[in-house]
């Protein structure tokens, strides 16, 4: 069951699902051989504290697990602590005093040596962690299709404001419109703004400018709505104006050619490599790609992180794609001189078929 509409009540997974959760890790611990592990997140970046405990970091949090013992969780700024021991209420929570990081902390070179004087066998649980995440819960993927949604709304109402004049910031504002009033938060609104006649962008921008729409322009988009630390994705290329230009033409039909030669072979049991395989389609017709091809998405941005033929992410990670894991599927095909390039995609979950 999962709480998204209750007035004051913090919104969080199910109690069963955080027992899951915390079993998994205790195992993970175990096959480790340690005694506590330590979970560090800050300025709303990383999962891994929000994942165990349902606190979505603002400042700074750290999470210290022994099993057999509640959690402990320490945050910034004192402020913060409210709305900490709300979300995060099966956690013993508190302050971490002038400077978290000098009471627990990153794993920066000073933390480390501080805990390394402390004579402390460290080990590093990052790779059991994200293994943890491969695999989506069933409330996981009700969180992201909810994400999915919000993303698509976001992505029609910049279709509905991209008009001659319009500004690359004013497309952002739209875009978090579509979906502030639910409670969910920008993760990324990426655009690229070219005239397809004299193009010079071949991939969305992490930053926007002001430059304005013109007749003639290409948008590129790349929009993920977050709904409480899961956020979905949709790629989408748009002409103002004007039809598609011939090299436009082509390069919308390689993408779309290769989503879908991608998506044919996804399913449970299929490698990377037959993955990267199906791409082949996008230089068969004489382009490349500047993005990823593929990668995992869901509370995270997970392995596998591909590339296609003519720019590979190598090596190939040594797994299979498994039914439950979410990954993004986004031909960001362009021309080989890099100056013209369009977005298509989204996300997508594996199944057995």
């Amino acid at each position: 069951m999962i709480d998204h509409e209750s007035g004051e009540r913090p919104t969080r997974f199910s109690a069963a699902e955080y027992q899951r959760r915390r079993a998994a890790l205790e195992a993970a611990m175990a096959d480790a051989g340690v005694d506590a592990a330590l979970l560090y997140g800050a300025d709303r970046s990383g999962s891994a504290v929000g994942w165990l405990t349902g606190w979505p970091t603002t400042r700074e949090a750290a999470v210290v697990v022994s099993p057999g013992r509640p959690d402990e969780m320490f945050v910034q700024f004192y402020n913060h602590l409210p709305a900490a021991r709300r979300w995060a209420s099966d956690a013993e929570v508190s302050w971490g005093g002038p400077s978290t990081i000098k009471l627990i902390g990153p794993l920066g070179w000073k933390s480390y040596q501080a805990l390394s004087d402390a004579d402390l066998d460290l080990v590093d649980l990052g790779g059991a962690y994200v293994r943890l995440r491969l695999i989506k819960s069933d409330e996981e993927q009700l969180w992201m299709r909810r994400a999915a949604e919000l993303s698509d709304a976001a992505i029609l109402a910049v279709q509905d404001a991209a008009r001659p004049g319009t500004s690359e910031t004013e497309l952002g504002a739209a875009c978090e419109v579509a979906y502030l009033a639910t409670g969910a938060t920008n993760h990324i609104h990426y655009f690229g703004v070219t005239d397809m006649a004299d193009p010079s962008s071949c991939v969305p921008s992490q930053w926007p400018t002001q430059r304005r729409l013109a007749p003639g322009d290409v948008l590129t988009c790349e929009i993920s709505a977050n709904w409480w630390g899961y956020s979905g994705q949709v790629l989408r290329s748009m002409t103002i104006q004007a039809e598609p230009t011939a090299l436009y033409s082509e390069l919308h039909a390689a993408a779309d050619a290769a989503y879908d030669a991608i998506c044919g072979v996804l399913r449970n049991g299929t490698t990377p490599a037959e993955a990267v395989a199906a791409s082949s389609v996008i230089e068969d017709a004489g382009f490349t790609t500047y993005d990823d091809l593929i990668h995992g998405y869901g509370g995270g941005y997970f392995p596998p992180i591909l590339g296609s033929p003519s720019r590979q992410n190598e090596p190939l990670p040594e797994m299979v794609f498994e039914s439950g894991m979410t990954v993004v599927v986004q031909p960001n095909v362009i021309t080989t001189d890099e100056r013209a390039g369009v977005q298509t995609g989204g996300l997508v979950l594996i199944t057995n078929d």
